[in-house]
């Protein structure tokens, strides 16, 4: 999925409206720092992972700017940005689902 997002809570890792690539992603390889598009109680997101509990199977969402917006189960996590602008994001690499798990 590409898509431009707005706003600022992302500067500078994403300006407004700079294009994003978004791929589905395997959430027990999320790690902190990740940028994921994500749903927290009720409002999509592309923020940063900031806190991983493997066990409970969730992951804590939060901007650029130190805005925690709370914690989300994995399935709830719906892909991870893999490029801005045509630049890719070397900490998302691997970590995108295997089409062949999800078949």
């Amino acid at each position: 999925m590409t898509f431009r997002p707005s706003g600022s809570s992302m500067v500078p890792f994403i300006r407004s409206p700079q294009q994003v690539v978004v791929v589905p992603v395997d959430p027990a390889k999320l790690e902190v720092g990740d940028i994921v598009l994500a749903r927290v109680a009720g409002t999509v997101y592309l923020h940063l992972v900031w806190s991983v509990n493997l066990a409970g199977k969730r992951v804590q969402i939060s901007n650029n700017r130190g805005h925690v917006n709370g914690w989300t189960s994995h399935d709830r996590v719906f892909g991870i940005c893999v490029a801005v602008d045509g630049v890719t994001r070397s900490g998302a690499a691997g970590k995108a689902a295997d089409s062949a798990d999800s078949a």
